[in-house]
């Protein structure tokens, strides 16, 4: 069962390996060459773009933690 998961684990590495090459010079390029107030835009629409999903999984593991504690604590 180990050795699957080895596999599998492996796997998914190898296979996220050609996405780690879409860094992508050409956006790169493209947003270097915007002026000041486009490249501020596109700051701020990452960090929108990012914010959610990051305070979406501090929550769940927050809720998962918590949950964790009071199910150990009302076994015992």
């Amino acid at each position: 069962m180990r050795f699957r998961g080895a596999l599998l684990a492996g796997f998914l590495l190898l296979s996220a390996l050609p996405a780690f090459s879409q860094g992508c010079v050409m956006c790169y390029s493209s947003a270097a060459a915007l002026p000041k107030d486009g490249q501020k835009a596109i700051n701020k629409g990452v960090l929108v773009l990012l914010v959610p999903p990051v305070g979406i999984m501090t929550l769940g593991g927050w809720f998962a933690f918590r949950y964790g504690k009071r199910r150990d604590y009302e076994m015992s």
